[in-house]
């Protein structure tokens, strides 16, 4: 015989975290990710020689560095972004293994 009195499942499942906090590490992954971009874009034309960019002209050894720490920043960005958002997708529900869940 079952005794379900007093069951709560609610007590089961964990308290997810805060979303407000993975938002604000959220839009902080795409605005590295932007500045990142953006930085080596810049180094890249720099390093090309853009007539635009004549009088910003940098060294080639300064333009190499501007470029790794463009891609970085863009890498960093990506994944903190990436998993941010992984995070805030996640459901704090009880979940089924996905083939019980499957049609037949």
């Amino acid at each position: 015989m079952k005794h379900t009195d007093g069951f709560d499942a609610r007590r089961l499942r964990p308290r997810g975290p805060r979303s407000w906090r993975l938002r604000i590490v959220f839009a902080v992954g795409v605005l590295l990710a932007i500045a990142g971009a953006l930085l080596a874009l810049f180094a890249a034309a720099a390093l090309l020689g853009s007539p635009q960019l004549a009088e910003l002209m940098v060294e080639r050894d300064a333009g190499v560095a501007l470029l790794a720490v463009g891609i970085g920043l863009f890498l960093i960005g990506l994944l903190l972004g990436r998993s941010a958002r992984r995070r805030l997708r996640a459901s704090g529900d009880l979940s089924m293994s996905r083939h019980l869940m499957r049609r037949r």
